[in-house]
């Protein structure tokens, strides 16, 4: 890593905020506030990239993942959702377990070290499916890691099998489930919740499942979406509240930024987010969650090219190679639906950092062929 240049703004809020960033110091609400209002996005930029740069060097991590969303039915019609039907509507599908398991093995030949599975919350299938579906993808894929159900899948799940979540969370884990996506978190903020998605288990209680999560021993990661109706004062707490809870559980692997995408939403008529945005979130999210391990720069949701930039703006992390992710692109994103390991590792490079692949706790993989071990 080479001697970064001393810090230089034109903005005189940054000045103290920048003095806190070099001497290893919290950041507080009124920073956020000012970060996120600063015109001079290439101080918080640097900022950014200084912590992550004392965090992580130049390593950018990726991994081989492939998505598998068993089924878009759902209870909930939340406006910010393309992807979601109700139950008969036209498009809605739901998979058989043995299709599941084939989606699994489809795809590209590099073998992949996790499956990522999410889907919608539907009013018929019972805990049981959702079991077989793991046990039986863990008999198929014994060393792929299986990372499963969001915050409010697991509540939905525990309320329908009138069990209690830490119940419910352990017949998941017996059946193979090794951590969780952070999905489902939104906005924390009630005003914009019951607007957005008012059919979900709210800010505290996403955050009350997160913690139990933690407690079972298991990692998650935890999202934001943005670029909605949301303001900074809403960002802001979200991220606090975020930290607040890492600060208890250390459960949190990766907090991942995840920019509104409108079409096909009933929220079309808002605007999508710009460049300068996706990368201002990022270097925010680096700065204010100082005991968050990592940031992603989520390919699918904010371009490559712009991935690329956020790997000197805070990210390190550009998540993986995917393979046929459904829930964005039903909401317009053009992103390609999935990307080979090499073209990751060349657009890593592009951006000048040193490309890592990863496992999904982010202990380094080393391929032979078609097959891959984890270092220990």
């Amino acid at each position: 890593m080479t001697e970064p240049r001393p810090f230089q703004t034109d903005d005189a809020r940054l000045e103290p905020i920048a003095a806190k960033v070099l001497a290893g110091e919290r950041l507080s609400f009124d920073d956020g506030l000012a970060l996120y209002g600063s015109p001079d996005v290439l101080a918080v930029g640097w900022l950014a990239n200084y912590v992550r740069e004392k965090m992580h060097g130049e390593v950018a991590y990726f991994n081989v993942n492939r998505h598998i969303n068993p089924t878009n039915v759902c209870v909930a019609a939340c406006r910010l959702c393309a992807f979601g039907r109700k139950k008969g509507a036209d498009g809605s599908y739901t998979m058989a377990l043995e299709q599941a398991w084939e989606t699994a093995a489809s795809g590209y030949s590099e073998a992949v070290t996790e499956f990522h599975i999410v889907g919608g919350l539907h009013p018929d299938l019972p805990l049981e499916y959702f079991l077989d579906l793991v046990h039986g993808l863990k008999e198929r894929f014994p060393k792929v890691h299986i990372k499963a159900f969001t915050m409010v899948e697991i509540a939905f799940l525990a309320r329908r099998a009138k069990l209690t979540i830490p119940e419910t969370l352990r017949k998941l884990k017996e059946a193979g489930v090794d951590s969780m996506p952070g999905g489902g978190a939104e906005i924390f903020a009630d005003r914009v919740r019951h607007i957005i998605c008012d059919h979900k288990i709210d800010g505290e209680e996403w955050l009350e499942t997160a913690r139990m999560v933690h407690e079972s021993g298991l990692k998650s990661n935890a999202t934001m979406l943005y670029g909605h109706i949301e303001n900074d004062e809403d960002r802001v707490d979200h991220l606090l509240k975020l930290r607040a809870l890492q600060d208890e559980t250390h459960g949190f692997q990766t907090f991942i930024p995840l920019a509104f995408h409108p079409d096909n939403t009933p929220l079309a008529h808002l605007p999508k987010t710009t460049g300068l945005t996706d990368i201002r979130q990022i270097a925010v999210s680096r700065l204010l969650l100082d005991n968050f391990p990592h940031i992603k720069a989520y390919w699918q949701m904010m371009t490559a090219k712009i991935a690329q930039i956020a790997l000197r703006f805070g990210a390190d992390d550009i998540d993986g190679t995917v393979i046929e992710e459904k829930i964005y692109h039903d909401a317009g994103a053009t992103t390609p639906q999935g990307m080979r390991r090499q073209e990751l590792m060349r657009l890593i490079t592009a951006a000048g950092r040193v490309p890592v692949e990863r496992d999904t706790l982010y202990r380094s993989v080393t391929r032979t062929e078609d097959t891959f071990t984890v270092a220990v």
